[in-house]
């Protein structure tokens, strides 16, 4: 790592410093004329100064300030602002002018004494320089704490919305460095290694706006997260809730796509997972606090769960139970299923894609694909509904032949591409012909596949990143704020 500009002429007066700290001490058997006083940095005024609290300080001593306390007080005022900091929060004006009257020596003439001034630059050093080499390697905001802290639940509990595991903060490592010949170095290699860190900084550095330092400084708090983050080789997929889009990631190839995400009452958790498996043609299992709020409301009302193919179950037996018989309270139990047949019309879509997490969220298709066209799609209970379900089905498995796709195709509903496959459609319309087919589930052909385990599975990750490099164009592009987490996480950072 590059020292500071300046640093290698303190380190050669820092060596001087010491050089006469042994030519003073040689004074006390009368081999030398020089004082005290003639060698420190503070002249007479060392005679004023606490000799207990400079044994024990680390940026002074009797024989005047460390070299790197300039040094770093430098590199600090330079710095902080470049990473959407603000200087206050690291006491860069008082430093400057604390070291500004140690070097002056203009105690006196500002009515200032040397204790007093001595140990505010101890205490406001070490306290920046924890603070920035802490904060840079870890956060400066502890999002697992703060985002899940915003949303309660009806009984009072709170929401989860961030599930990364983040690496709690440790000042530690930078207590230990702030007694070291490294510190210099250690503090310029806390700046984060996140790719898009930089990219953030380069465009900080080139505006005045407000308004997008802001963003930028919001979005490079994110970078700073020691959490999982997106690989960079092999097959993932990004899902990014600002701007509404999905990206398939292959080794040589980029699947991009519009989605429909949580609503703001109904956030789509943060999280990272891997997608294991899809299903053709799912039943839907309704969530109970969309039976609670949607579907309870309608109990009695056979015609309603005959048009929405919904099915009502006892839970603890399995039996089917008459729609009109049910009531609200029934529903609003917890002890009634109520699901959804696959096929045509299913909220699901025509294929799910799964992946392990504690909130019961996945990728999947939908019946309404008008959705897509809307500039805002925050419309779901917390499921990510993707434009190109087929697509990225194919993307999922890289491995399947021309059959096995036109096997999917026509699960889906989508006209196969294969002599094989137009043939089979054929000899199944052939012998059921259309006034016999029951569209309010798929026919037999449809169910060609309906369900298939991804291996390896492919790694997902929910992001959320207001200003982010989109994969496809390389460009950096900003988003709106949907869930107001940016504003959020902006109160609790030390930026203007």
């Amino acid at each position: 790592m590059r020292h500071h500009p300046f640093h290698r002429v303190y380190r050669f007066f820092g060596a001087i410093a010491i050089g006469l700290t042994a030519f003073v001490l040689s004074c006390a058997d009368g081999r030398g004329t020089l004082s005290l006083a003639d060698c420190s940095e503070f002249g007479a005024y060392v005679y004023q100064v606490d000799s207990a609290r400079a044994e024990q300080a680390v940026w002074y001593s009797l024989f005047g300030v460390s070299p790197d306390a300039d040094s770093i007080v430098a590199i600090l005022s330079r710095e902080v602002p470049r990473a959407g900091l603000d200087t206050a929060a690291f006491f860069i004006t008082q430093l400057q002018a604390d070291l500004d009257v140690v070097h002056s020596l203009a105690f006196d003439s500002l009515g200032l004494d040397i204790n007093d001034v001595l140990t505010r630059i101890e205490d406001n050093l070490t306290e920046a320089y924890l603070l920035y080499t802490t904060g840079q390697r870890y956060g400066f905001v502890r999002p697992d704490r703060l985002l899940n802290r915003l949303d309660t639940k009806p009984e009072g509990d709170y929401i989860r919305l961030f599930d990364y595991k983040v690496q709690a903060p440790d000042r530690e490592p930078a207590q230990q460095h702030l007694t070291q010949e490294d510190r210099i170095d250690y503090l310029l290699a806390s700046q984060p290694r996140h790719p898009l860190y930089s990219t953030l900084q380069a465009c900080l550095d080139s505006t005045t706006d407000a308004a997008r330092r802001r963003t930028l400084a919001v979005n490079m708090e994110r970078c700073r997260w020691q959490m999982e983050q997106p690989v960079e080789e092999g097959r993932r997929i990004l899902v990014n809730i600002p701007s509404q889009y999905l990206w398939a990631l292959g080794a040589d190839s980029i699947l991009g796509m519009r989605i429909c995400c949580g609503a703001v009452a109904t956030k789509t958790p943060l999280l990272h997972s891997a997608v294991s498996h899809i299903q053709v043609n799912p039943t839907w299992v309704i969530p109970f606090n969309i039976l609670k709020n949607e579907i309870a409301p309608h109990a009695g009302d056979s015609a309603y769960f005959a048009r929405h193919h919904y099915d009502i179950t006892e839970r603890s037996t399995g039996n089917t139970l008459n729609p009109r018989q049910v009531t609200a309270a029934q529903i609003r139990s917890g002890r009634l299923r109520v699901s959804q047949r696959g096929g045509v019309g299913n909220s699901l879509g025509r294929i799910v894609f799964r992946f392990p997490n504690d909130f019961s969220v996945y990728l999947h298709d939908t019946s309404s694909p008008s959705a897509f066209q809307r500039e805002r799609r925050t419309l779901s209970h917390g499921c990510i509904r993707v434009q190109q379900p087929f697509a990225l089905a194919c993307f999922m498995m890289p491995e399947a032949d021309e059959w096995l796709l036109d096997r999917l195709r026509i699960s889906m509903d989508i006209e196969p591409e294969t002599d094989r496959g137009r043939e089979y459609l054929r000899d199944y319309e052939r012998e059921h012909p259309a006034s016999e087919r029951d569209k309010s589930v798929p026919p037999l052909p449809h169910r060609l596949i309906s369900y298939r385990d991804i291996s390896p599975r492919v790694p997902l990750y929910i992001l959320y990143y207001t200003a982010f490099v989109n994969p496809e164009s390389g460009q950096l592009e900003f988003y709106p704020d949907l869930y107001n987490y940016d504003s959020v996480i902006a109160e609790h950072l030390p930026i203007r």
